[in-house]
């Protein structure tokens, strides 16, 4: 990987990770079109540029991560991670091959754009959750659950998780914000293990001098990137709703399905 390929994933990165679009999916395809090689590196590159990400959302968001002293938020996000936990580490061979899959990403692509294009009629019953403080354990469990979704690359975590919480009465930009809170504890685990298990297999790549350079600029690029995304994304939520991300999947969807069976994306 070099290091324009570097920048140009991190900017997708920091792009995608809060739209409810699909991260995974975009730096999958993009990798695909770049011709960079689906190798070990690449796949934790992938994971491990997500910690900018993550902290773009502490940044943004400090006033509600810290003082370190707010328990009932912090409990909450920890039963809300649970479930992608448990399944992550059940299922992390098979969720690593699905990571290879430019049809997986297509399928997903196009079914959760149908999905956000009636997403606000499908909740279109006035919301009862309007601040954070009022989310109970038992809704954050429940979003936790949705979040796994997205499991299967192309389905969009952020996507996952604000359906789940819009599923749990919570407003629109309350489901927002309350998946951008959970995708620190979310994608910090995921990062971690994935960094445990390459230093327990492939340690070489860490002590690999280059690919720490990489490493750094992606999480770097990454954490910039993203905090413009989710000043974007709130604003533009409020406003306009979910239809333009969910024509914009569909619309990918159809064109990546096209290169497919044409043989001109594998």
């Amino acid at each position: 990987m070099s290091i324009f390929e570097c920048i140009v994933i991190s900017i997708i990165e920091g792009l995608t990770e809060f739209l409810p679009i699909s991260s995974t999916g975009h730096m999958i395809i993009a990798s695909s079109f770049l011709g960079i090689a689906e190798d070990d590196f690449t796949k934790l590159f992938e994971v491990a540029i997500q910690l900018g990400a993550i902290l773009s959302v502490i940044v943004y968001y400090r006033k509600k991560f810290f003082p370190l002293n707010k328990w009932n938020f912090y409990i909450k996000l920890i039963v809300a991670v649970i479930p992608a936990l448990l399944l992550g580490f059940l299922f992390s061979d098979k969720i690593d091959a699905l990571l290879e899959s430019p049809l997986t990403v297509a399928s997903t692509m196009l079914a959760g754009g149908i999905v956000l294009l009636f997403i606000d009629k499908l909740f279109k019953s006035a919301p009862t959750v309007t601040r954070e403080e009022n989310i109970s354990l038992s809704k954050a469990f429940l979003i936790g659950i949705w979040q796994c979704l997205a499991m299967i690359p192309g389905t969009s975590r952020s996507a996952a998780s604000i359906i789940g919480g819009m599923q749990q009465k919570l407003t629109r930009n309350l489901a927002a914000e309350f998946s951008f809170f959970l995708a620190v504890p979310t994608m910090a685990a995921a990062t971690g293990y994935k960094l445990l298990k390459t230093m327990k297999e492939h340690p070489e790549i860490l002590k690999n001098k280059d690919n720490l350079v990489l490493l750094g600029i992606g999480n770097l690029v990454a954490f910039f990137v993203a905090l413009l995304a989710i000043r974007f994304f709130i604003g533009y939520l409020q406003k306009y709703g979910f239809k333009l991300f969910g024509w914009y999947r569909v619309i990918v969807g159809l064109i990546l399905l096209g290169l497919i069976l044409t043989g001109n994306l594998k």
